[in-house]
């Protein structure tokens, strides 16, 4: 059986002692390197965490630029577009201007040579007729 004498109060105290330097020594140190890691672990965590929600909140403004840029740009190629309509149908409307006139014109002097040609065919047709009367009653009119 287990005898409780002088030499187990020595182990006691041995093993209290033994407890202590090692709690002092090893346990501590190591127990405050390991509190340290742990906070420069969450440190390290929380800036993580910052530097995701800034990429994100920077993420969105970009995606919100691009989306404003868009409205823009479409805008822009609307109101150029616009611009391009109201200046070709100024083109067109001076282009039609010109070619009537040119029309007008070319009417005009196909009129002109078509009375020339009527006056030449009508002093030639009386020419003519007096030509064939002449000859059909074989005399000079």
């Amino acid at each position: 059986m287990l005898e409780v004498d002088f030499s187990m109060v020595i182990q006691i105290i041995n093993f209290l002692l033994l407890l202590f330097l090692l709690n002092f020594l090893l346990f501590k140190p190591i127990r405050g390197i390991l509190a340290q890691r742990s906070q420069k672990t969450r440190s390290l965590q929380e800036e993580i965490d910052d530097y995701t929600n800034r990429s994100e909140r920077n993420q969105k403004g970009i995606d919100e630029g691009k989306i404003e840029a868009g409205k823009e740009g479409f805008l822009e190629k609307e109101k150029v577009k616009g611009l391009g309509l109201e200046k070709e149908k100024g083109l067109l409307g001076e282009a039609n201007d010109i070619a009537e006139k040119t029309m007008d014109k070319a009417k005009q002097e196909l009129e002109i040579k078509i009375d020339e040609v009527r006056r030449a065919l009508e002093d030639q047709a009386s020419i003519f007729s007096r030509e064939l009367s002449e000859k059909i009653l074989g005399r000079t009119i």
